[in-house]
């Protein structure tokens, strides 16, 4: 036992005390009889200061500079109108002292202990008197997660398949070429190469008839294609001489064995994109003897050369060039000549390797070697750099000339244009695992690239429809282009079927929404009303078809099973949610995410027949309960 002394005025040293108010307060009269207080000393713990903090008059610099961050500072407390030094904590007895005036006996306070007891007993007989709470219903717990992005296979088994073209590859009238897309284009494209020796050669620049180009064998037979060699103004338009160089080296990597490669010689690991950046300035004019050395004494072009004799170019006073390094030395000295020289002896070795010596058999015809070595992608499947060669080229000529047509759109409306690049596209058609007996539908497929890539990528057949009729025109042009470019590298494309028309009236897409095996809806401006629209036509979907959208079609991922969604149409689907990486959209430099729909009618009985017995057992205890 000890005896409170009276309240004293506060020091400096403790001023986080709040000192005696008013003449009622505790020890402020002197007639006031001594209080003595029954109590326990009990050691005080300060809390840990995280809603406020007491500062000492003097605060330490390192404490008053230290920066604040969100994520460890509390929020700041508002500070009322008059703020008096916060008050330390003191024990319950000290406090209530304080509160009560003398002579005024403060209200006896119920313990808190009672209060809180009968609160548990109460609880604790609700308890046992209801059955415990059902386990919630999730549709599925390996699907539906936004923390986990289940992985994607790329080097998964691949549908056997005969890639092979069963035609020649002369290009014919619906070739739409490299020249013919500059030459239409020609007033925006300036000079690239030039003549070091000689500065007055104007054949390198542009001229409506009279242009510098080039050719390039490509593997089928017959397959020739011309390049204007001149570079965009632009340098982010459709760069000729790039085409042409990447062109080459997926032919000589992908077509070729090791054995043929070696003629060659080893493929370079930058391209001109590389080297234009920063842009090649060729430096003081290299010397009349350093020109001519290098596109001088060139070997004979005989048919009757051998390969080895064709592999290299030869130069005075220095060892014999590979012949893609003497293409990659001429693009970044800019060297005209040199290039022309490089690439018609890259040609005439191609050119051999197409059409071999005929035996002394008549009867025995010629073998492509480059076209007979798609045989062998059987098992293996489409090597992916060819694939996106490919549609690179053709899109580069079909499409890119039109990209700015293609803007003209309502803002802010269902028709707002935008594409998936070919890399996203390639992974969502990979990740469902389709063949050349499946159908793929793009539902809104603008100029179609996405249809035409899955039906190159897996031969399977492919319906896209547009409602723009701009888009659409470009399409169907687009589709007759990549059929003669296939033939050109000597590959087979699925059937692809391309419609302009509204896609929720449309009966084609009423035919065979239910033999889809994968419906692409790329759906991420789409207004919410024609989400809506295209959800009751998915209930046609076979079990285990797959729709792949850019928004989903479930009202939320991880959703439970209620009485207000059990009989969702969207139930049927289960659903996994996967990012894609900044660069894979047309619309936008930054990712996002992509969502894969599966239809699962089977787990959607199990998740009802569970949902309907969870829902019995608890009227029956309801019903126990009342009796």
């Amino acid at each position: 036992m000890f005896l409170l002394p009276q309240a004293r005025p506060a020091s400096s040293d403790f001023s986080f005390f709040s000192p005696p108010k008013g003449p009622n307060a505790v020890a402020s009269s002197s007639s006031s009889p001594d209080v003595v207080v029954s109590t326990r000393r009990i050691p005080i713990t300060a809390p840990p200061l995280q809603h406020r903090s007491f500062s000492s008059p003097n605060p330490s610099p390192a404490t008053s500079s230290a920066p604040s961050s969100p994520l460890s500072t509390p929020p700041s407390i508002k500070k009322r109108k008059s703020s008096p030094p916060p008050e330390v904590e003191l024990p319950r007895e000290v406090k209530r002292l304080r509160a009560t005036a003398p002579g005024k006996p403060g209200r006896s306070r119920k313990h808190p202990s009672a209060a809180s007891s009968r609160h548990v007993s109460r609880a604790s007989s609700t308890t046992e008197s209801r059955p415990p709470s059902p386990e919630p219903i999730y549709r599925g717990s390996r699907s539906r997660s936004v923390s986990a992005y289940p992985g994607w296979d790329d080097d998964g088994p691949v549908p056997r398949r005969n890639w092979i073209a069963n035609t020649g590859g002369v290009p014919g009238e619906k070739h739409w070429s490299s020249e013919q897309t500059v030459r239409r284009l020609m007033k925006s494209y300036k000079p690239y190469f030039i003549n070091h020796d000689d500065p007055h050669d104007y054949k390198f620049k542009p001229h409506p008839t009279n242009y510098p180009v080039a050719e390039l064998e490509y593997p089928n037979t017959g397959a020739v294609e011309r390049f204007i060699l001149l570079a965009p103004k632009d340098k982010d338009h459709y760069n000729p001489i790039m085409d042409l160089e990447r062109s080459l080296y997926t032919i000589i990597e992908c077509y070729l064995t090791p054995a043929q490669q070696a003629l060659f010689g080893s493929i370079p690991s930058d391209t001109l994109l590389d080297s234009l950046s920063p842009p090649p300035s060729p430096s003081p004019s290299p010397s009349h003897s350093q020109s001519s050395d290098d596109s001088s004494s060139f070997i004979s072009l005989s048919p009757a050369s051998s390969l080895y004799s064709l592999s290299s170019i030869s130069t005075r006073g220095s060892q014999p060039t590979p012949l893609l390094r003497a293409v990659q030395r001429a693009i970044h000295r800019q060297d005209g000549p040199l290039f022309l020289r490089a690439i018609e002896q890259v040609n005439e070795l191609l050119r051999a390797l197409k059409y071999p010596r005929l035996d002394d058999d008549p009867f025995i015809p010629p073998v492509n070697s480059l076209k007979s070595s798609v045989k062998s992608w059987q098992d293996t499947g489409m090597p992916k750099k060819v694939l996106m060669r490919i549609i690179e080229e053709n899109y580069q000529r079909s499409v890119g000339p039109y990209v700015h047509s293609l803007k003209a759109y309502e803002a802010f409306s269902s028709t707002v244009y935008g594409e998936l690049m070919p890399s996203l596209a390639y992974e969502m058609i990979q990740i469902t695992k389709i063949g050349e007996d499946s159908l793929f539908l793009d539902l809104g497929s603008g100029v179609g690239n996405v249809c035409v890539q899955a039906s190159l990528q897996t031969g399977c057949k492919s319906y896209g429809i547009e409602l723009l009729p701009g888009p659409a025109k470009i399409a169907r042009e687009m589709k007759e282009h990549l059929e003669v470019r296939c033939r050109m590298w000597g590959v087979r494309i699925g059937e692809v079927e391309l419609e302009e028309g509204d896609m929720l009236k449309s009966t084609r897409v009423n035919e065979l929404i239910p033999q889809a095996d994968v419906v692409l809806v790329d759906n991420k401006v789409f207004e919410q009303s024609l989400n809506e629209a295209l959800r009751p036509k998915f209930l046609d979907l076979k079990e285990g078809a797959i729709v792949i959208s850019l928004k989903p079609f479930v009202s939320s991922l991880n959703a439970r099973v209620t009485e207000r969604n059990v009989d969702d149409i969207s139930a049927i689907f289960d659903v996994t949610e996967r990012p894609y990486r900044s660069g894979s959209v047309s619309w936008g430099n930054g990712g996002g995410s992509y969502y894969v729909h599966r239809v699962d009618r089977n787990g959607y009985a199990d998740i009802r027949t569970r949902f309907e017995n969870s829902r019995i057992g608890t009227g029956r205890s309801s019903r126990s309960r009342r009796s």
